[in-house]
Parts: structure tokens; sequence; C-alpha cells
């Protein structure tokens, strides 16, 4: 195997030996947050204003796995607005927090955008949305409770953790996360309830208990007026009336 360069090293190299007439480029992810693991990859984002399309690509080089992300100089904002409506907003976060290796002169005004756009936050939910979310998670709610299957359970335990932690932020006008960005994005919103989000469905994982996940999921939701489900409705409309 050959010898692992330090990151800014081998992201410095790998730009400038593959994309020698890009205008800019910056090293983001696990490495420059210092939470590096030994299966942490290096994370590039490149600004070419000579390419057509935006692509991503896996590659090994100088003892890294490279994870490489080539915008043009109007694609890249593209991908920008549609995190921001996914409300995860993982390009967004690599730009701002990224290290400059190469700059013509653009890095500062994309970083610049970068920030702003994380310090908005995503778009409030509405009303309407958060009624339809009450009642998926209260439909997730009753399978739970009602269910004598552990292996039931375990998936119904899995759909909540997801839908409650995307309520809980989302509600907040708060940017969500996927896999490990779940609970990094609940820690910094609020470590305590994080810290306590974790401890319920790590009791039913390790114990099989339900009530401490039911009774947070209720706490959760009771400021938004509790579990769902009689009246709601979706797409219904009047019936045509005949004369």
């Amino acid at each position: 195997m050959k010898q692992r360069l330090e990151p800014i090293h081998a992201a410095t190299v790998f730009v400038k030996t593959n994309f020698r007439h890009c205008r800019g480029a910056l090293l983001a992810g696990s490495v420059v947050r210092g939470q590096e693991t030994a299966t942490s990859d290096l994370d590039i984002v490149v600004f070419d204003e000579t390419l057509l399309h935006s692509y991503r690509e896996s590659i090994v080089a100088f003892g890294w796995p490279i994870e490489v992300f080539v915008y043009n100089l109007h694609s890249y904002k593209h991908f920008f607005e549609n995190d921001r409506k996914a409300a995860k907003p993982s390009m967004p976060r690599m730009v701002s927090e990224g290290i400059i290796i190469k700059d013509t002169g653009i890095m500062e005004d994309i970083q610049l955008e970068a920030k702003a756009l994380l310090e908005a936050g995503p778009q409030q939910w509405t009303e309407d949305t958060i009624r339809t979310k009450r009642y998926f998670i209260t439909d997730v709610l009753d399978d739970l409770r009602g269910s004598e299957d552990r292996r039931e359970r375990m998936f119904c335990v899995n759909a909540l953790s997801d839908l409650v932690s995307e309520f809980i932020l989302r509600t907040e006008q708060k940017w969500i996360g996927s896999s490990k960005w779940v609970i990094r994005s609940l820690q910094e919103h609020d470590q305590q309830l994080a810290d306590e989000f974790v401890d319920v469905f790590d009791r039913f994982y390790k114990n099989d208990e339900t009530e401490p996940v039911i009774a947070f999921v209720d706490r959760i939701l009771q400021p938004f007026g509790g579990r769902l489900f009689e009246g709601f409705s979706i797409g219904k409309t009047e019936s045509v009336k005949s004369e």
C-alpha cells in the first residue's frame, strides 16, 4: 500500500494533477472538522468553468479514498438550492467549512454564499405540513403500540426515529441530516434533548422498552396538538352537485 500523504497535501496534489485548469478547489469533510476516523475519506470540491455538467466521482489516490465533487460556476447553485429544499445542506456545509487549496479569486464569494444559506436555515414548515407529519407519526406510533412482534416493533421504532428527529428539527426551522448527521443535527440544536432522544431509543434496542419511546414522542407532539387521526384528510375535494 502506498504511503498516505497528509490530507491537505494529498488534496493539493490531487487537484494539481487532475484539475490543473480549475478556478478553485477546497478540502472539506471530517478531516477538516477534526472528526476523521480510520475509514474517513477526503471530500474535495472543485469549481471548473469549462464543465458542461457537474459530477461526483470516487477515487483512491495518495493512500486515501477520495470523493470529488465537481461543478462549474453556475451548476453549484442548483445543488445549493436542492439541499435547501431538502433541508439537508451537505454541499453548502462542505463549501462553507472547507479549507481552500486553490483559488483564482472566486472562493471567498462562494463560501460566503454557502454560509449565508446555512445561517438562513431551511424553509419553514407550513401548518398543513405539520399536520401531515403528525398524522404519519401517529400512524407509526399506533403500529408500535399494537404490535406483539418484536421484529415489527423494531422497524416501527426505526421509522419513528427518522420521523421524530425530522419533526423536532424542522418545526424549529433547523437543518436535518441522514445517517450520522441525524444525531449531529440534534446535538447542534439541543444537546440535552439529543441525549434524551438517544436514551429512549437505546432502551428499546437493549431492553425492548416501548413506553419510553411512546412517552417521548407524545411529548414532542404535544405543543402541536398531539397525535392526529380523526379529521385528517389529503386530497379530498367537494363533489360536483348534479341539478
